[in-house]
């Protein structure tokens, strides 16, 4: 009877074993395949061109998306500086000085938030910046993203606080320090890879975000000055570039995919390495 038990356990951890290492390597297939899709179609596209250019009028072939690779990056810009420091600021206090009932309250609104469609995120900053000016703006697209870092920065910013000992807490008060020049000095240091992780992974979710920009960014064919004209962006240009019936619009589409596939990643690796450094600092 024993033998058969242990004979059943043994059998049970090892198909649940290998029914995990299929789901992980579905999961990372499925990234791969991705990867490779666009590589295949938009690695052949990529050019010096197509990082320094501007696009080309309709029925010419050749052009770049500069414009857009630029605009891209001001609209991150923009989305940082207006949704980093509110969630970064918001996680501290449902960290360290939040009480039940209100905590409660921001915490079920930030994941409602963070649920929210990201069109009707675009919707209301239209209604909010655009509709007001009368024109799309750069300045539109930074406040629309900047809302959707808002609730991911919170969460992650609130759960490293909570993971920081709270011997580091009563030692840096018992020492005389005031609250928040405890939070300042001690807490935060502490955190401090966390949360710059959760700050990235933030910005790279809303990279290749399309429906909030158009309703406010929209695009732009040429160069933006300023912060107040439409803007050309990366994934705006993907789907406009995708619909079109023009082939090398087509091709064109698959480089700026990869590329934009590629900042993400390149964000992601970047986190995963702060990370691991900032452990590996603490344990030595």
């Amino acid at each position: 009877m024993i033998r058969l038990r242990l004979l059943w356990r043994k059998s049970l951890n090892a198909i649940m074993l290998s029914l995990t290492g299929v789901a992980a390597f579905a999961v990372v297939s499925v990234l791969f395949l991705i990867l490779g899709y666009l590589l295949l179609h938009g690695g052949k596209s990529l050019s010096w061109d197509f990082f320094t250019k501007l696009p080309k009028p309709v029925g010419e072939s050749g052009g770049g998306m500069a414009n857009a690779i630029i605009g891209s990056l001001k609209l991150l810009l923009l989305a940082a500086v207006m949704g980093l420091p509110v969630g970064l600021l918001a996680g501290v206090y449902l960290a360290e000085f939040g009480g039940k009932t209100f905590s409660f309250v921001i915490r079920y609104t930030t994941d409602l938030l963070n649920g929210v469609p990201s069109i009707v995120i675009g919707i209301f900053a239209y209604s909010l910046v655009v509709l007001p000016v009368k024109h799309f703006s750069t300045l539109a697209g930074g406040v629309a993203l900047g809302m959707m870092v808002i609730p991911i920065t919170v969460r992650s910013t609130e759960e490293f606080l909570r993971a920081v000992p709270g011997s580091l807490r009563e030692g840096a008060m018992a020492l005389g320090a005031s609250k928040w020049k405890t939070i300042a000095t001690v807490i935060l240091p502490a955190a401090s890879g966390g949360i710059l992780t959760g700050m990235l992974l933030a910005l790279a979710r809303v990279a290749g975000e399309t429906a909030p920009l158009l309703f406010t960014a929209f695009s732009n064919r040429f160069w933006s000055p300023g912060w107040g004209q439409p803007s050309a962006s990366l994934p705006v240009m993907i789907y406009t570039y995708a619909i079109a019936p023009y082939d090398d619009w087509h091709r064109q589409a698959w480089a700026a995919g990869l590329v934009l596939l590629m900042l993400v990643l390149l964000a992601n690796l970047g986190c995963r390495l702060a990370l691991n450094r900032r452990g590996s600092a603490r344990s030595a």
